[in-house]
């Protein structure tokens, strides 16, 4: 709910494009500064203690916003500074929070526990954005094609979202799993340098770490332009906010839709195959909705985005997890989430950055989108015939 109230928030106070893809850059410069560092720290201390500090942190932030918004002391610098923030909180907190999934569940039940860890963040995705959208235009007014210039009722969506860091904290802390780290060989930890140096060789000497996690980037990066999905409901297919919120819902409930598909029937051994197939169809989803000018159409084109991506996803986490010993995960997870977080984030920043050449926006957004899903397409072919290590990749059979 919040992202979604903070993108429209931005267009509000803007109109750019560039402004709106500013965003995802300020959130992730943050992660490629401290996000070894934060591998290095859930490496070495309790996981659960270590996310209990970050969620309690990015829940005062989230409530500072909601409290200056209210007060309408809402500005973009005030937006972009908050998300700072949270990008930083993440840089710690995600390696800690995906090192301890493997912990709470027998590793023959991994890929099922990613699945439904997933069906979960899905399901929140597909009713926040929707939920927001409503509440945007019951807020604020906006429920037509030019939404109003008061964004002050955006407070209360920033507020909710405050609150449900209490029912994050209350969960961590009646989890019974032990989040201490497994001793290293040698028992004794290494310096902070060193310590990340090792995470690094280990991920870059294991070529199928590299391969997923380069072709993730690259096809995050071009095709990632959900960051105009403000223009794109009003001035592409004029649905206002309510119609923004449910484009924005839209590749949750495709990933929604994989996610029960995947829990109930298990993927093909050549999961390689299978994760090249996904993405080369997300990115041909992308230049769909790029291309079309039906709300009905670029709906289900945003879906099948979604669905494409929860398959590699499942592919990918649980690839990472099985290759990767538990002292080392939260360094791996660290280096990983740099190109797999850094790529959407930055993606929006290209996004913006080339709908911005044109003078016309609604021009401008279509090529951004287009080109973007063009050039993943691409970059799946060429994956496909250089890496022969992924694309006959099976999983352990036990």
């Amino acid at each position: 709910m919040q992202s979604t109230a903070a993108h429209w928030h931005i267009y509000l106070l803007t109109q750019s494009p560039v402004a709106l893809g500013a965003l995802g850059l300020v959130r992730v410069l943050p992660i490629v500064f401290f996000s070894l560092l934060g591998g290095v720290l859930a490496d070495r201390y309790d996981r659960r203690r270590l996310m209990l500090l970050t969620q309690a942190f990015m829940g005062v932030v989230a409530g500072a916003l909601a409290l200056r918004t209210l007060a309408g002391h809402d500005s973009v610098w005030l937006l972009y500074a908050t998300y700072a923030l949270l990008g930083a909180a993440s840089a710690f907190d995600n390696p800690a929070r995906q090192s301890l999934v493997p912990r709470l569940v027998p590793t023959p039940d991994l890929p099922a526990a990613i699945t439904l860890n997933l069906t979960a963040m899905q399901a929140a995705q597909i009713g926040g954005p929707a939920f927001a959208g409503f509440l945007i235009a019951h807020l604020t007014g906006s429920a037509g094609a030019h939404p109003a210039a008061d964004s002050r009722a955006l407070g209360w969506i920033y507020g909710a979202n405050a609150l449900s860091f209490l029912g994050v904290v209350l969960a961590l802390a009646t989890i019974r799993a032990s989040g201490v780290v497994a001793a290293p060989p040698s028992g004794q930890h290494e310096g902070l340098i060193a310590s990340a140096r090792e995470g690094l060789r280990f991920v870059f000497r294991t070529p199928l770490l590299v391969w997923t996690m380069g072709l993730d980037f690259v096809a995050t990066f071009f095709s990632g332009a959900l960051s105009l999905l403000p223009i794109v409901a009003d001035r592409v297919l004029g649905v206002g906010a309510v119609g923004y919120g449910w484009l924005v819902a839209a590749p949750a409930a495709g990933a929604l839709v994989g996610s029960l598909f995947t829990s109930v029937r298990a993927l093909p051994r050549r999961q390689g195959r299978v994760l090249l197939w996904a993405v080369g169809g997300y990115g041909v989803a992308t230049i769909v909705f790029g291309l079309s000018r039906s709300f009905p159409l670029t709906f289900l084109a945003l879906a099948l985005t979604g669905l494409a991506d929860l398959i590699s996803t499942v592919i990918r986490q649980t690839l990472r997890q099985l290759l990767t010993p538990d002292a080392l995960r939260g360094r791996m997870t660290s280096v990983t989430m740099i190109f797999f977080m850094g790529g959407p984030q930055l993606g929006e920043m290209e996004a913006g950055l080339v709908a911005g050449i044109f003078a016309s926006q609604v021009v401008g957004v279509t090529v951004s989108i287009v080109s973007g899903g063009v050039l993943t397409t691409l970059a799946v072919i060429l994956v496909a015939m250089r890496s022969r290590a992924l694309r006959d990749y099976e999983p352990p059979a036990a």
